[in-house]
C-alpha cells in the first residue's frame, strides 16, 4: 500500500492519522506539490486534479481524503473509527459533512492569510481573515454546543469525524485566531485531548512512531 502525499498537506495528514490509529503503515511517496509534482502525468493518473493525497492499495487507486479514510477504516485491521450502529454512523457523517462545508473553508481562509501568506512574503488580506473568523465562529458555536454533551464530536468514541477537523485546528493553533477556540471551553478541551493522541503526533511528524 502506498500513500502519495505531502507532509504539510491537511488532507494527507488525515490519511496518515487514520493509518496510525489503525496501527497500520503504508509506503509514503512524497509528491512535492510546491514544485509542481502534482501535475506530472503519473500523478494526474492517480488524481485528475493533481492534488494530494492519493492511495494505491495493490492497484486499487483512490483519491479524496475523506473517501480514503473511510476505505482504510473499513478494510484495515485495528480499532474501528466508525460507529457500529446506523444512528451513530449518521451522526459521524453529519459532522464530516459539517467540517467539509462549514468549518474547513473559513478556517483555511484564516490560515492561508495569517500563516502561509507571511511565509511567502505576502501581506495578509485582513478583510478575508475577518470574514473567515465570522464564519468559523458560527461553526465553533455549533461545535461547542455538541461538545458540552459528548467527549468527541460525533459522540462517545473517537471517529473519522474527529480526524477530519484536526489538520485545520493544528494550523489554526499557529495563528492568533486560535483564541476563538480557546474562548469555547468544550472545544478547547476536545482539541487538547485529540491533539495529544499518538496517531496525530505520528501524522504531524512529532513522533518517531
Amino acid at each position: 500500500m502506498k500513500v502519495y502525499g505531502h507532509p504539510m498537506s491537511t488532507c494527507t495528514r488525515k490519511v496518515l492519522c487514520t493509518l496510525a490509529e489503525k496501527g497500520q503503515k503504508a509506503d509514503f511517496v512524497l509528491v512535492d506539490i510546491m514544485k509542481g509534482e502534482g501535475k506530472v502525468p503519473d500523478h494526474l493518473a492517480r488524481n485528475p486534479l493533481g492534488k494530494v493525497p492519493a492511495l494505491d492499495d495493490d492497484g486499487f487507486v483512490l483519491f479524496e481524503s475523506r473517501a480514503i479514510i473511510r476505505y482504510l477504516d473499513e478494510t484495515q485491521p485495528g480499532a474501528k473509527l466508525t460507529p457500529a450502529d446506523p444512528k451513530g454512523r449518521a451522526v459521524m457523517e453529519q459532522w464530516i459533512s459539517f467540517e467539509q462545508s462549514h468549518f474547513a473553508p473559513p478556517t483555511m481562509k484564516i490560515v492561508m492569510n495569517l500563516m502561509f501568506a507571511p511565509m511567502m512574503g505576502k501581506t495578509p488580506d485582513q478583510a478575508v481573515v475577518e470574514a473567515g473568523i465570522t464564519e468559523m465562529n458560527a461553526s465553533l458555536d455549533a461545535m461547542e454546543k455538541q461538545l458540552t454533551k459528548t467527549p468527541f464530536i460525533a459522540g462517545q468514541q473517537f471517529t473519522l469525524a474527529d480526524i477530519g477537523f484536526m489538520p485545520y485546528l493544528e494550523y489554526l493553533a499557529a495563528t492568533p485566531a486560535i483564541s476563538h477556540v480557546n474562548d469555547r471551553p468544550a472545544v478547547a478541551k476536545w482539541w487538547k485531548t485529540i491533539s495529544e493522541r499518538a496517531s496525530w503526533k505520528t501524522a504531524t511528524g512529532k513522533s518517531a512512531a
